[in-house]
């Protein structure tokens, strides 16, 4: 059933989860845990709302642990996020910063180990994105801007977090539907989307062998800050009717697709990507 979102829009990347209306569904409320990911530590990137949210929460519900991320401008999010994993019994950690920096990426790892003692699951998801009508538009500062949050943040963590990792865990990418099919108007983010396609299927190979999986999840137009923050009015309004489905998804439907990458479920699953995209077919 087509669903429309009232106009808004948000002067600030990554935008505010507690000023979305009507507010994303981070959980459903019939999703019962059954200790998929007991024992285990994540790292999430971007943790303080949307899929992060999401996908901390799920996991928590599964029996993990969670650090979040988050830029420093979003700390009443992130404490909610907080919030909501505590909740559900388990510890949770956040730290702000840019994941741009490769410093600042591997003090989140060194301080994951330091709270937690281990590292299990990584899980690479914080990004930002621009609307434009033209790639001319696309200054130099901002283009590199956007492939240090959105690429480049994948190989400081992994790189920082690789040495703690051992068989059986998992790192999971937030790749996009835009990786497969192009946007027009999201024209570095789709860059840095296809890229994290070939950084999946490429490490996976590398460290197939010491029992680590990599695999990402490719959403269609989820309800996220990330879109009142990127577009005006008229373009939150229409959001998602693209789709077949003709609705966005919520990031509730998302978060079992990062539980089932994260857990042993998927345990014959390396270098693929899961597409959640209200029924968009792709060739891939």
């Amino acid at each position: 059933m087509t669903q429309q979102q009232p106009p808004q829009h948000q002067n600030h990347q990554p935008g505010d989860e507690h000023r979305m209306d009507p507010k994303p569904e981070y959980i459903r409320e019939s999703y019962r845990g059954s200790g998929k990911l007991t024992g285990k530590v994540a790292v999430i990137t971007g943790g303080d709302s949307g899929i992060g949210r999401a996908a901390a929460v799920h996991f928590a519900r599964e029996g993990a642990d969670c650090m979040i991320t988050h830029v420093g401008s979003e700390e009443k999010d992130a404490e909610e996020t907080i919030r909501l994993i505590e909740a559900e019994g388990q510890k949770a950690s956040r730290i702000a910063g840019d994941i741009g920096d490769p410093a600042f990426c591997r003090k989140v790892i060194e301080g994951t180990l330091e709270e937690f003692g281990k590292l299990n699951i990584l899980v690479n998801n914080a990004a930002e994105q621009y609307d434009w009508n033209d790639v001319t538009e696309i200054d130099d500062e901002q283009l590199e801007r956007t492939f240090k949050t959105n690429l480049f943040s994948h190989f400081y963590l992994i790189k920082a977090a690789v040495p703690h990792l051992s068989n059986g865990d998992s790192i999971i990418a937030t790749s996009s539907v835009n990786a497969f099919k192009g946007n027009d108007s999201l024209i570095d983010y789709s860059a840095t989307k296809g890229a994290i396609q070939g950084l999946v299927r490429s490490l996976s190979g590398t460290l197939m062998d010491r029992g680590i999986r990599v695999n990402a999840v490719a959403p269609g137009p989820v309800w996220t800050p990330l879109i009142p923050a990127s577009f005006d009015d008229d373009k939150v309004a229409e959001f998602g009717k693209q789709v077949p489905m003709e609705r966005p998804g919520q990031p509730s439907e998302m978060g079992p697709a990062y539980v089932y990458l994260a857990s042993e479920d998927s345990s014959y699953m390396t270098g693929q990507t899961i597409h959640l995209n209200g029924g968009v077919v792709l060739n891939t």
